[in-house]
């Protein structure tokens, strides 16, 4: 059943999530510049947030080393948020993560976001690598209340602290495309934000879930959700359709076990999938606004009516940089409007 709730203003924020995508053809150093140059086309913009997502062993995906790219890109802004979105909590043990957000919660005050996942975010042959991620997920729910601990302030005698971490109180954000993470966030009194730009199917239950079983927190007092959502806007539908067959093809690439950099578009995606094949990426894609400005803003308002979310976080992994910028920018005159 649709998820719709409560009646939201005409404006709510919007954001930014990026993968740091190396697109075929350009290196890894190019596509750092690359974010460098959308995160301050994004605050320039009115985005909220620009956050930036753990993916590891991945050749067309240079975000692995999170903390330090957030770091990077807060360094080249200077007002809007910069978080993750998310580090993969089974990689790493809740002590450094607390200290790195602690750190970069010093060196940028009040600018840092730390949105948490529970997916390794990689293979298991990376996972083994990474030295976490072997407990399946078990230690997830009590590592999410460790990291709490260690970002919130001091108690006396306490053996173990976060230096830096302890007292930044880094805000934390739940992330999830299931019932689990909508329940843990509810439970724990935190933000949610919603995987649907690639995992939708649960989409509605998991946000009537956490609606509906949310906890006050004295951080959050009201539940905030948050909409994932790809963007491919350009001057016409047509070419927005084009720009997003490069996303379809990069799915298409990981889901047969084949992935690599971001290809380039193509005129007609059908001549690269079988029918069955184009049914699933399609559906692992189908919270998408696509298209010219009138009918992308069509496509949020839908959303917007559907879900009633207290915020967008807006992603597109659109080959060419400069109609990447482009996207962002007809999406910005959309949600400011």
């Amino acid at each position: 059943m649709p998820a719709v709730a409560t009646e939201r203003p005409a404006m709510i924020p919007y954001s930014v999530l990026d993968l740091a995508p190396v697109p075929q053809g350009a290196s890894t150093a190019e596509a750092l510049a690359n974010t460098v140059s959308l995160a301050r086309r994004a605050e320039a913009l009115g985005y909220r947030r620009y956050w930036l997502a753990e993916h590891h062993n991945m050749v067309g995906i240079a975000s692995a080393a999170t903390a330090v790219l957030i770091g990077h890109v807060a360094g080249a802004t200077e007002r809007i948020r910069v978080g993750a979105g998310g580090i993969m909590l089974p990689n790493h043990s809740p002590l450094m993560v607390a200290e790195a957000f602690g750190t970069l919660a010093t060196l940028y005050p009040d600018r840092i976001d730390l949105g948490l996942g529970r997916a390794p975010g990689t293979d298991m042959a990376t996972a083994r690598a990474l030295r976490r991620g072997l407990s399946g997920g078990d230690s997830f729910p009590q590592d999410v209340v460790d990291l709490m601990g260690f970002l919130a302030d001091a108690e006396e005698g306490q053996p173990v602290r976060a230096v830096p971490g302890a007292g930044t109180h880094v805000p934390l954000w739940m992330l999830g495309s299931s019932l689990f993470g909508a329940q843990l966030a509810a439970h724990l009194g935190l933000p949610y934000a919603f995987a649907s730009h690639f995992a939708p199917a649960a989409l509605d239950d998991a946000l009537a879930t956490y609606r509906r079983s949310y906890r006050p927190s004295q951080a959050n007092p009201e539940p905030h959700f948050m909409l994932a959502v790809n963007v491919f806007a350009a001057e016409t539908d047509a070419e927005g359709t084009r720009l997003r067959s490069s996303m379809q093809q990069a799915f298409l690439k990981l889901r047969r076990g084949t992935p690599g950099y971001l290809p380039p578009p193509v005129d007609d995606i059908a001549d690269h999938a079988s029918p069955a094949e184009l049914e699933m990426v399609d559906q692992a894609l189908k919270v998408s606004a696509v298209g010219s400005k009138d009918r992308v803003a069509a496509q949020f308002e839908a959303l917007i009516a559907r879900y009633a979310p207290d915020e967008l976080i807006l992603t597109g992994q659109i080959h060419d940089h400069d109609a990447r910028l482009r996207s962002f920018g007809i999406a910005a005159e959309v949600l400011s409007a």
